[in-house]
């Protein structure tokens, strides 16, 4: 009697993770089509979608109770976990820097003054290396 209410409630705490996880990875496909521009998009398509996957991995991790499982699905989650976050990232740089986002969201763009400087003195370098004697 005991071993079968134990397996109920792993069960359910199996099939609360699953739809968990599935909300998750679908809040993540609504925010990727239903919101407006390049950082909201990338925000939507990486914050739901690490934490459902984890919430996946745990579900399999309770519903196998394999103490082997457990460092497969850990590695499986970091690497997740690790390389989300930068592919996010150059996303956001390469939109930034090709202008594909609406500005008119932005409440502060601290990113234009340093882009901006650096543009400036790239320029600058150009016209100094320009003006000087070819060494030949």
């Amino acid at each position: 009697m005991i071993v079968e209410n134990s397996q109920s409630v792993l069960d359910v705490v199996v099939a609360v993770l699953l739809i968990s996880g599935a909300l998750m990875s679908l809040a993540a496909g609504v925010g990727l089509v239903r919101f407006p521009d390049l950082l909201s998009r990338m925000h939507a398509a990486t914050k739901p979608q690490v934490l459902g996957l984890l919430l996946f991995l745990l579900a399999l991790a309770v519903e196998f109770r394999s103490w082997a499982l457990i460092p497969v699905l850990l590695v499986c989650w970091i690497f997740q976990l690790l390389t989300s976050p930068v592919s996010a990232h150059m996303v956001g740089r390469a939109g930034y820097r090709t202008r594909h986002m609406r500005r008119d969201l932005l409440t502060i763009d601290e990113l234009d003054d340093v882009v901006e400087k650096a543009a400036r003195q790239r320029k600058d370098d150009r016209r100094k290396k320009g003006a000087q004697p070819d060494p030949g």
